[in-house]
């Protein structure tokens, strides 16, 4: 892989509606000359929740063309080839997934379900900013490795690493 080669990323998660959306927005909205990144669900929402669109405009990254989409259109021929997919729920890791052309090198990265709490608005928002926080500070981590400089086998390990890492306890956003 040269310096210029942009990284195709997919995140993946059950229903497509809130973590899997967050970070296809957050890695695009910071790393744009670096990745691409795509979200899909194996069982898709078809609706993308409001508060993960709260959370991604206060970093004023754009949520236009976010949609819940199903991880189908990604397992085509003609779907970009990505060299990443990583899941971010838990259900999801756990299913059969499509073979993704390519080759991507994948990862688990697991993080709660914000849209599953119950709760009145405040606790709600509490939740969806906490998830976030977490989902950037792990982005942020995958966004400094050196991938060009790096073997598909320590990629993979460093993934894991991030994936295993407690964002709880790094810097907020």
């Amino acid at each position: 892989m040269t310096d210029d080669h942009i990284f195709n990323v997919l995140f993946l998660c059950t229903g497509n509606s809130s973590r899997s959306i967050i970070a296809e927005a957050l890695l695009n909205g910071t790393s744009t000359h670096r990745f691409r990144a795509f979200s899909a669900g194996s069982h898709p929402t078809g609706v993308v929740h409001p508060l993960a669109i709260e959370q991604i405009d206060r970093f004023g990254f754009s949520t236009e063309d976010l949609r819940s989409k199903s991880w189908d259109e990604f397992a085509t021929a003609d779907a970009p080839h990505m060299d990443f997919v990583i899941t971010v729920c838990d259900k999801a890791a756990g299913e059969v997934c499509p073979r993704w052309p390519g080759h991507p090198i994948s990862a688990h990265w697991s993080f709660e379900d914000p849209a599953s709490l119950q709760g009145d608005d405040q606790a709600q928002r509490q939740h969806f900013t906490r998830v976030c926080r977490e989902i950037k500070n792990r982005l942020d981590m995958f966004s400094m490795l050196p991938l060009e400089k790096l073997s598909r086998l320590a990629i993979q390990k460093e993934l894991s690493v991030i994936g295993q890492s407690s964002s709880r306890s790094a810097d907020t956003v």
